[in-house]
């Protein structure tokens, strides 16, 4: 007797890759869900920062993107900066000097751009082969040139001294023989000069990068491409040093923005990456976000789905039958593969869980898939699916950073505990610059839902809306097959007017001392 389908689904759900490189470009190609109008606007020839926590999807998006345009017979360049020059960590060594780290950063940035281009010039038909080779070699020896200085201040000192001194003296005497004189005369002098240089290094260091003549080279390798566009898709952009960043991106701004048949797009982790840093009388090392990048793309609010449960839900079923698809034969239609694959309740309730993000979904489906074994996943296996997933990865990512565990602790009491809420909101100016906050953000246990909210009684001040995540609050969820419904206070979610609450008060949290003490609230008029 054989198995029943949904050991079969469940089996395949198990099977789905975590990690966009591990499989090929084709499949990628093939699992990816377009969310909206993400796909013209990632497929745009703007150059673009591509911003998202880890798990939205980056990476499988600038790989779909080389496929669409190697099939448009464009070049891609894809790189992954974690892969870049050796792996001794010079470019972590903080023992060593920002220029030398930087300049080395650099040129195996370049050899690495120059290796998929040498490739395609020897795989790929090209307009103007001989002149492609010929930007490479340009390309080499304008590598050489590229330096990263600082700015230092060399002084000078010059010291001298002299001493001279003379004495004279005569004396007279009668003795047995006659007079007798005697004249004496001593004398010294001494001079010395001492001279010092030694370098001085005051104030901030700035540092300004050295091109030569590289700006020429691509523009020789772009012309032998044309009419095809040169995409170079930059990902892991912040597993690069954060002071080493600005350096990058002002090569990429000074040579490769301003070459025309090219397109640029970097994908980052807001949080951690810094494009500029600002120089003296108003300069800046760096890409300008918004004005050298033509536009910044955020993954995170292109996977918001509070406004929309049906698109939400449509697209993570997408997901899933575009990953299981490969593995077995199913339907082509998203809505009766989950009807197979999960109880009527428990799908919403994965998509809950997943709070818009694509890798967390994977691993509770596959989770929630090992928990069911041989049955069709119900709302139970996807309830302890979340928690294990929250205790195994996102919890644990805190380990060490006790500040972030005691707010992360806070949240969790105050909100879910004594408002029975799962959604807070944060004065913006407070939330951008509380590192505990951004901690949590980074770590997926609390989500943007909504970015600046205006009160109406003070409309000076731009709140942003957040949600705890569901694995910290799975465990006190009723036991079985009943959703989770939210409260009242969590209705101005997906009210399709934005309108804030009038009960403002009772979603605000304060965060300086939030995790030492809890703010005192006004009870809400009768």
């Amino acid at each position: 007797m054989g198995q029943p389908l949904s050991a079969h689904v469940n089996r395949s759900l198990m099977a789905i890759s975590r990690r966009a490189e591990s499989v090929d470009r084709h499949t990628l190609a093939k699992t990816f869900v377009v969310a909206g109008s993400f796909s013209a606007m990632l497929h745009s020839a703007d150059h673009q920062i591509l911003y998202g926590r880890r798990g939205t999807g980056k990476t499988h998006a600038l790989l779909y993107l080389a496929d669409l345009v190697e099939e448009t017979h464009d070049v891609a360049v894809y790189l992954d900066l974690r892969t870049i020059g050796s792996t001794s960590g010079r470019y972590a060594n903080q023992q060593l000097p920002v220029p030398l780290r930087g300049t080395q950063l650099l040129v195996d940035t370049l050899e690495a751009v120059h290796e998929q281009l040498l490739t395609t010039a020897i795989e790929t038909r090209v307009s103007d082969q001989e002149g492609l080779l010929q930007g490479l070699d340009e390309l080499t020896e304008a590598a050489t040139t590229v330096e990263v200085v600082g700015n230092v201040e060399r002084e000078t000192t010059v010291g001298g001294s002299a001493e001279q001194a003379t004495s004279a003296g005569a004396s007279a005497s009668w003795g047995p023989g006659g007079p007798r004189g005697r004249v004496s005369m001593s004398g010294s002098s001494r001079h010395s000069v001492t001279a010092s240089d030694r370098l001085r290094r005051t104030g901030t260091e700035h540092h300004q990068v050295i091109f030569g003549p590289l700006s020429r080279a691509l523009a020789r390798i772009t012309a032998a491409l044309a009419p095809a566009r040169l995409w170079l898709l930059l990902d892991e952009w912040s597993s690069i040093p954060l002071e080493l960043q600005p350096l990058l991106a002002d090569l990429l701004r000074r040579s490769v923005l301003p070459t025309r048949g090219t397109t640029v797009k970097i994908a980052a982790i807001e949080r951690r990456s810094r494009f500029r840093e600002p120089g003296c009388e108003g300069d800046y090392v760096g890409i300008e976000v918004g004005a050298d990048a033509a536009s910044a793309v955020s993954f995170d609010d292109v996977l918001l789905f509070d406004h929309g449960r049906t698109q939400s839900r449509q697209f993570f079923a997408e997901l899933f039958l575009n990953h299981v698809r490969p593995r077995m034969p199913v339907t082509d239609d998203a809505a009766e593969f989950v009807a197979t694959a999960f109880s009527r309740t428990a799908f919403p309730e994965l998509v809950r869980a997943a709070e818009g993000v694509p890798r967390d979904a994977i691993n509770i489906a596959a989770l929630a898939a090992q928990h069911a074994n041989t049955a069709t996943i119900g709302i139970r296996h996807v309830r302890q699916a979340a928690q294990d997933w929250y205790l195994r990865d996102k919890y644990a990512a805190l380990d060490g950073n006790e500040p972030a565990l005691t707010t992360l602790r806070w949240l969790v009491d105050e909100v879910v505990g004594r408002r029975r809420s799962r959604t807070f909101l944060l004065d913006h100016a407070s939330g951008a610059h509380d590192e505990t906050i951004r901690d949590l953000y980074d770590a997926r246990l609390i989500h943007l839902v909504r970015r600046g909210i205006v009160n109406r009684k003070r409309p000076g001040t731009l709140y942003d809306g957040f949600a705890i995540d569901y694995g910290c609050y799975a465990a006190l969820l009723p036991e079985g097959e009943q959703p989770y419904r939210s409260s009242k206070s969590d209705a101005w979610l997906t009210d399709p007017s934005g309108a804030l609450p009038d009960h403002l008060e009772q979603l605000l949290v304060e965060l300086p001392g939030a995790a030492r003490s809890v703010p005192r609230q006004r009870k809400p008029r009768e």
